[in-house]
């Protein structure tokens, strides 16, 4: 007898990876049954839907990302060492990414539109759980006296994101990693700026 845990998870792990290099619009049902080994029907107890099979796929890559994302910041003791790791964490997405088709959140931004209101939501809601980690990790900055008491928080986290976000697409449009190198000079110069 299977797993069903197990049996989602792989599902999970093999429709994310389809989803993330080909696209969810382009990912069909029977891709994913090829890729998993498991019928329509295994796929689709565990699935209501195509669309809730796309969103649950999403978190799951998100989860991965932000799980090594989540590693990378923990090791770091100060704030402006926090957000350093942050962007580190993304400046070899292009030529070694952590999560194989890019960056999972950038991909259905792209990809979401209105044709796919429940992506776009799912993708919108992620997106502030990142904007919200930065925000923390910039009060707690201050709280402890590394960082300037007079910053915009918002202003810095929606920086950070959109450079990272718009560098990643530049770069993976280059194939190489000089864009994204050129965005990141600019975020520590930007970081030190903030710092006590």
């Amino acid at each position: 007898m299977r797993n069903p845990s197990a049996t989602k998870g792989a599902i999970l792990h093999h429709a994310g990876g389809l989803f993330n290099l080909q696209g969810y619009k382009a990912t069909s049902i029977s891709d994913i049954t090829v890729a998993t080994g498991y019928t329509k029907g295994a796929i689709y107890r565990h699935f209501k839907n195509k669309e809730k099979l796309e969103e649950q796929s999403l978190v799951y890559l998100m989860g991965v990302m932000f799980e090594k994302l989540r590693v990378q910041i923990k090791e770091k003791q100060t704030a402006s060492d926090k957000l350093k790791a942050i962007i580190y964490f993304f400046e070899s997405y292009v030529t070694k990414p952590p999560i194989k088709g890019g960056c999972p959140l950038l991909n259905v931004a792209i990809e979401a539109d209105d044709n796919s209101p429940h992506l776009r939501k799912r993708a919108h809601a992620i997106l502030d759980v990142l904007k919200e980690s930065i925000i923390v990790i910039l009060d707690n900055g201050i709280k402890f006296g590394q960082l300037k008491k007079d910053i915009d928080k918002e202003y810095y986290a929606t920086v950070i994101i959109a450079s990272l976000e718009g560098a990643i697409m530049m770069s993976k449009l280059s194939r190489t990693n000089h864009d994204i190198g050129i965005v990141i000079r600019h975020l520590e110069a930007t970081i030190k700026t903030i710092e006590n």
